[in-house]
């Protein structure tokens, strides 16, 4: 197993530990919308790591910025709404759709090309969304 997929998996454990009946109080009591504050809060302390070019700083922010992800997917999981694993196949899913200049035949020119396209699948991701849900 790659180095990266053993910390991942050591990850979701910790995670998985944190929110058990003998874990973290503090982490057990947390809710999706008790989250919210915080992912805000370090998305600013990335912004801040960036704006001053410090890159351990930014490796420790993306971290938290991870951190809320899996927070946030624990507490789903343990609603049985999804989990990492959805989070990461539907990210996955989406990443190929909206690159087809990559994953596809499309055909780009420059930068702007492909925001435009980009631009164009998410707007007809959302009218499908919206039409699906109304089924």
């Amino acid at each position: 197993m790659k180095n990266y997929l053993k910390e991942f998996d050591k990850l979701v454990n910790i995670f998985a530990t944190l929110r058990s009946k003998n874990g973290c109080m503090w982490d057990r009591e947390q809710t999706h919308e008790s989250l919210v504050r915080h992912l805000f809060l370090e998305a600013e302390e990335v912004k801040k790591a960036v704006e001053s070019k410090d890159m351990e700083n930014l490796e420790e922010e993306l971290g938290d910025i991870l951190l809320q992800v899996m927070f946030h997917s624990q507490i789903a999981k343990e609603n049985k709404n999804f989990d990492i694993a959805k989070v990461i196949r539907k990210l996955n899913k989406k990443l190929i759709r909206r690159h087809p200049h990559i994953f596809g035949s499309y055909k780009v020119q420059n930068t702007r090309d492909i925001e435009v396209m980009w631009e164009k699948i998410k707007a007809k991701e959302k009218t499908l969304k919206k039409y699906k849900s109304k089924i």
